[in-house]
């Protein structure tokens, strides 16, 4: 939601993402993020600030980068000291030596690409010659690709570890990721086989903390890849939005009490990258209902936090992620009143977008993504750790 004052450093002023799919996609219909205050904290077609959001603001990163690995960090208290390493002009020829005797298999392509347009550009000589399609961006990523008939999705996993192992020290990206891929020239299509495998985190976390006072802490999605297991309890893997959707409302009727901590990742790749706006508010209007059923659920010791890791503008060049500050709503069951609560996504629709707004408790709060780990900590635990960076904004 609008650039980072660094943001220039990185190629990437005057980007916001939000802002720009709302007006290229003719405005955004968001009843239910907007009744939190999605629309307050920045100007946002077809989204109009709420008569009685929630908490809602915009957060920033304290360390450099602009991925996913160390933006989901950040939100948990971990902040790189450097910037993670990339290759825009490929990896060179000492390192991919490296990389062919590691995996066993030769490659090809190397060079910072578009996932799709590699493959599409590059399958036809995988096919015939078993040559991994080797690819980078301007994010700090090793990405491998195979056709599943060609090299079966275990060896694919197999060669990645063995990058992976090789990307080390100074070579230490951010992810190494499996792309597998079926289909035939011309009609190539990635399958839901994706595997990240990230660094570990370079110091402690607030996951850590919430594990060491016994709270459970279920990811979905990438969550776990990215942390590296460091601090996850369990995994409930998820390749589309509707399923990580789906894994969170099924979790938070089945768990007690703990953390449910879930990446959407269809805004990004499917629709982010590709920049395509119209997909990309279409899956915001599906969150948005799925928000909604799960705050017409919610009780009054649950909190719900909605914030993104990095921005990806489709009016910025290039293909590749943004440097901005990222949107912040957080809303407990106790805040909600009664007539937002029984509302749902439905009703919200059926009431043609009419906005309850939240009861009590509802304040701006801007600040480091860190302060969403701080604020887990403190609501599941009571507690602070005054180690790691971040405040809550929540009690």
């Amino acid at each position: 939601m609008g650039a980072l004052p660094d943001a220039r450093d990185y190629g990437d002023e005057d980007t916001n993402t939000l802002a720009h799919v709302a007006r290229r996609a003719g405005g955004l219909r968001l009843p239910v993020l907007g009744s939190l205050g999605l629309g307050s904290i920045i100007p946002l077609q077809g989204v109009a600030p709420a008569r009685a959001p929630a908490i809602f603001g915009r957060l920033h990163r304290l360390g450099p980068g602009k991925d996913s690995v160390t933006g989901h960090w950040e939100m948990m208290g971990v902040v790189a000291e450097r910037a993670l390493p990339t290759y825009p002009g490929g990896f060179p020829a000492a390192l991919l030596g490296e990389l062919v005797a590691a995996m066993g298999h030769e490659v090809i392509c190397n060079r910072a690409d578009d996932g799709l347009s590699a493959i599409a550009e590059f399958g036809a000589e995988h096919l015939r010659t078993g040559a991994l399609i080797l690819y980078t961006s301007q994010d700090s990523v090793l990405q491998l690709a195979a056709h599943v008939d060609r090299v079966p999705a275990q060896e694919l996993y197999r060669a990645c570890a063995a990058a992976r192992r090789v990307m080390s020290g100074p070579n230490a990206v951010g992810r190494v990721i499996a792309r597998p891929f079926t289909g035939v020239p011309g009609d190539f299509r990635r399958t839901a086989g994706r595997r990240d495998l990230a660094l570990e985190p370079p110091g402690p976390s607030y996951l850590l903390e919430l594990q060491r006072a016994g709270v459970s802490v279920q990811a979905v999605g990438k969550i776990s890849e990215l942390f590296a297991g460091v601090g996850i309890s369990g995994s409930h893997p998820a390749a589309t939005n509707s399923e990580a959707l789906d894994a969170v409302a099924s979790l938070a009727g089945e768990q007690q009490a703990g953390l449910v901590f879930a990446n959407l990742i269809d805004t990004d790749q499917l629709y982010g990258h590709r920049k395509d706006a119209h997909g990309f508010a279409r899956a915001l209007a599906e969150i948005d209902a799925a928000l909604g059923s799960l705050l017409a659920r919610l009780g009054g010791d649950d909190l719900v936090i909605v914030t993104a890791d990095h921005g990806v503008d489709p009016d910025h060049p290039g293909s590749d992620h943004t440097r901005e500050y990222a949107p912040l709503l957080a809303v407990s069951g106790e805040m909600l009143g009664a007539g937002q609560r029984a509302l749902g996504a439905a009703g919200q629709a059926a009431a043609g977008g009419r906005r309850a707004g939240a009861a009590a408790g509802g304040h701006r709060h801007d600040g480091p993504l860190a302060d969403v780990g701080a604020s887990v900590l403190a609501w599941l635990t009571g507690g602070r750790a005054t180690e790691l960076p971040g405040e809550p904004f929540i009690s």
